[in-house]
């Protein structure tokens, strides 16, 4: 068995920010496990693709929900990254940190060391902002941030609509004022993708005190008692040779909120009456591990536009070649920008303190709708739910390492949740009945005019609510019953285990998910090498 000071599992969004940090340390040794392969598939560095990189099945679990009982039991496409850099390899590239009061939230239910001030320099330590040089941004880091480049004349048309609207206009997300509209920040440099992977993988994969092993799937955790001790692993997947690695120091999960979880439970973590039904021999009764799963939900309002401006220009072979050509030779252009360049957060009422959704536009129309309305201009808002308060779950169905969990989000379960996006359907409708869109609003797409009540409105969105794909909260840090982890991500009762990933938030940020998960890698691995926190 070959020992390493640490074990990573997961060359994702996480373990590549761990596979750097630690290994930068003279003496130590680090093994990270990545059941996917290389980022080989042309379209993923391509920002215009990004719509279509969730649904690479080469570079994806592939995974698909439970029937969701509050959206008309349809089962949901989960696509979750499989290949060095996770998800952050197939996502929208969207910057997004999330708002200070997420952070002073987890702060005050008792988490030491996580308030917005004390992550603030986790931030700013990973991140290489091109553009922005203030109190809040970091440029010195790996993870190449740039502000939107797009001149679509779409972007200030909702801009404009937006202020109309009485909504409060915002220069940064990320800065002192997250509330209100603008014009996003993007992992995104030169034309090309800014993941996990490239940002802080590739560039120390020569270190000899660092191995990456690719095609590992990881079976178990190997456990002497209470300490974890290794990790067993299949090479190639099922079939392939099995292996065992031994941990001196630490096992470090970081398969995100879907795989850590089931790891846990195949391993012996978990629920104790759920796992001796399974036949799987008990670690550690931790009855939290897989519970309190949040996702953020969204839904498109879409409507035809009367001026040929949109996207839908690049359907035409020629035109989309031509895009493509140019973004690989000269990485600008149409095909160096993803289509969600303006965007905000805002209230649904007024007596709110903090936004509870999430804008998002694109000049252009759904894949579906695109399909089914062919030869036809529009642009959408995408808005999501960014409070959710349903809570779902991950559990593994049999001892079997290679089945696919159970994921059941319980998306809608909770009254307020459905309000909240009747609330969101009726705001971006508002938005985009302004007359800033006048000389383009063409006939409503959807929802249909017909769809007004709370009943019908109920009903639009149990048909067409969908996951934004930001889960989290399944390996919860805190110090309840239901927790994981403690503050400083190890698993409770276990000694030489922790869990680095989205999957430790108490409770889902406003935002998108990737740039929370690299700054809690990043202050993860102070912790591991037993550093003071970051003060700047």
């Amino acid at each position: 068995m070959k020992q390493f000071d640490y074990v990573i599992v997961g060359a994702g969004t996480a373990g590549c920010v761990l596979a750097n940090r630690l290994s930068a340390e003279a003496g130590v040794s680090v093994l990270v496990l990545e059941a996917g392969g290389l980022y080989r598939h042309p379209m993923l560095p391509i920002p215009m693709m990004a719509g279509l990189s969730y649904f690479v099945k080469s570079t994806n679990w592939n995974y698909v929900s439970a029937p969701e009982p509050h959206l008309n039991g349809r089962r949901i496409a989960w696509p979750r990254g499989k290949v060095l850099g996770g998800t952050s390899a197939i996502n929208g590239m969207m910057y997004m940190r999330g708002h200070r009061r997420d952070y002073d939230a987890w702060a005050e239910s008792g988490l030491a060391g996580w308030s917005y001030d004390e992550v603030l320099p986790y931030f700013k330590h990973a991140e290489g902002h091109r553009q922005r040089r203030d109190e809040y941004h970091g440029n010195d880091g790996p993870f190449i941030v740039n502000r939107a480049k797009s001149d679509n004349p779409l972007y200030p048309v909702f801009l404009e609509a937006c202020r109309q609207a009485g909504h409060p206009a915002t220069d940064d997300f990320n800065g002192s004022q997250q509330e209100g509209v603008g014009r996003q920040d993007f992992n995104i440099d030169s034309g090309r993708r800014v993941s996990a992977a490239t940002a802080y993988l590739a560039p120390v994969r020569g270190r000899t005190n660092l191995k990456v092993v690719m095609r590992a799937h990881a079976m178990r955790v190997l456990f002497d008692g209470a300490r974890a001790t290794g990790v067993e692993y299949a090479l190639g997947g099922r079939g392939g040779e099995r292996i065992k690695a031994r941990a001196a120091r630490e096992v470090i999960l970081c398969g995100g909120a879907v795989n850590s979880p089931a790891l846990l439970q195949i391993s012996g973590i978990g629920d104790s009456v759920r796992l001796q039904a399974l036949d799987i021999p008990l670690v550690a009764d931790l009855p939290g591990v897989g519970g309190n799963l949040q996702d953020h939900l969204g839904a498109y309002v879409q409507n035809h536009c009367l001026e040929p401006v949109t996207l839908y220009r690049l359907f035409r072979a020629d035109r989309a070649a031509l895009a493509l050509l140019r973004v690989w030779l000269f990485g600008d252009g149409p095909g160096a920008s993803v289509a969600l360049e303006a965007g905000g957060f805002l209230r649904t009422r007024p007596e709110l303190e903090i936004p509870d959704i999430q804008i998002t536009f694109i000049p252009g129309l759904s894949l579906d709708t695109t399909r089914k309305k062919q030869g036809r201009h529009g642009y959408l808002t995408h808005f999501y739910l960014a409070r959710p308060l349903s809570r779902g779950r991950v559990t593994i169905a049999s001892a079997d390492p290679f089945a696919a969990p159970t994921i059941e989000p319980n998306s809608m379960a909770e009254a307020a949740d459905r309000r909240v996006m009747r609330d969101g359907v009726r705001l971006v409708r508002n938005i985009m009945a302004q007359d800033a869109f006048a000389p383009y609003r063409g006939e409503g797409i959807s929802p249909g005019a017909d769809v007004e009540s709370d009943e019908d409105m109920n009903a639009w969105l149990c048909a067409n609510a969908t996951t934004v794909w930001h889960p989290a909260g399944t390996c919860k840090m805190g110090e309840s019953e239901d927790a994981v982890v403690d503050s400083e991500l190890r698993v409770r009762g276990i000694d030489g285990l922790r869990v680095v990933d989205a999957s430790v938030m108490p409770e889902i940020i406003a935002g998108n998910t990737a740039t929370p998960t690299i700054m809690i890698a990043e202050k993860a691995a102070d912790m591991i090498l037993g550093r003071g926190p970051r003060t700047a």
